[in-house]
């Protein structure tokens, strides 16, 4: 929906409904292609037999690729637990994505890596999406590397034929930390339509509730140990401010590098789609004002 794909008019020549020129017929040209009209009129200028093929401009389907962050930070709560599921929250992100790029005919592929090793899938039509929607988005490794973002940039980059520039490129991840600008900057190079979807707990994450005078369980996302604290009112504030200020950084340094985050803070499936509607809307209106 964000580019209104599907029917995107490319620059290449290719089959589709839009004429893009004429030229003489050559040997091996589709006889479908014949310009029958053109040709009756040029034969009769010259008095003999000529042919015009009608070139047309490619209707390109796009290519999507899901890149999932699958550390155990990803996987720490899930139902009934009252913090997001983000495991949750990241599948049902997938499947929503996966049913626009079914509906514009797109291509789409896969990428993680959950114990360490690349999972790969190049992207693939509509009649292959199950493949992705059952062994990956339902497994339940969450054991990724720190590092799978950067491995995954140059896993993509190795697939350049897979993943081709203007591939759409949604990374689903909370984005803590933040990952480093040479990274981004790095996959800028490819031409990619790179979209970072920022999936993190409103109340924990995105801010701090006042907790002041409760025990309060914190657990470490790296080690997974979890600690009992007291916060003071003035701890609790400062936390808040904290986190506040992270996620403005994060977005604000997507979007200093001209890339549009899409922030999904639920698992309920209409917030997640107003979320991705916004994000389609931002897109829509920066086309209007850029032309």
């Amino acid at each position: 929906m964000g580019v209104s794909f599907g029917t995107m008019r490319s620059l290449r020549r290719g089959s589709g409904s839009d004429v893009a020129g004429s030229r003489p017929y050559v040997p091996g040209d589709d006889m479908d292609s014949i310009d029958w009209a053109a040709s009756a009129r040029l034969s009769t200028a010259r008095g003999a037999d000529e042919f015009v093929v009608r070139e047309r401009f490619a209707e390109e389907a796009p290519r999507i690729v899901l890149v999932c962050d699958r550390r155990p930070q990803m996987a720490h709560f899930e139902s009934p637990l009252p913090w997001l599921d983000k495991a949750e929250a990241m599948r049902r992100s997938i499947e929503l994505i996966l049913a626009s790029a079914g509906m514009a005919g797109g291509f789409v592929g896969y990428l993680d890596h959950a114990d360490g090793e690349p999972h790969w899938r190049q992207p693939k039509g509509e009649r292959k999406m199950i493949e992705l929607r059952d062994p990956r988005l339902w497994s339940p490794e969450y054991g990724g590397p720190e590092d799978w973002l950067e491995r995954s940039v140059a896993h993509l980059a190795e697939h350049h034929r897979s993943v081709t520039p203007g591939t759409f490129v949604f990374v689903l991840s909370d984005f803590l930390p933040p990952p480093p600008r040479e990274l981004l900057l790095t996959a800028a190079e490819h031409r990619w339509d790179l979209v970072p979807v920022v999936i993190q707990d409103p109340t924990w994450e995105q801010s701090f509730p006042d907790v002041s005078g409760i025990v309060v369980p914190l657990r470490d996302p790296r080690s997974g140990r979890v600690t009992n604290v007291l916060l003071r009112r003035k701890e609790a504030a400062a936390r808040r401010a904290a986190n506040e200020e992270r996620l403005e950084r994060l977005l604000k340094a997507f979007r200093e590098l001209d890339l549009d985050p899409i922030l999904v803070s639920s698992t309920d499936r209409s917030e997640i789609l107003g979320s991705f509607l916004t994000w389609t809307d931002l897109r829509r209106t920066r086309r209007v004002v850029g032309a």
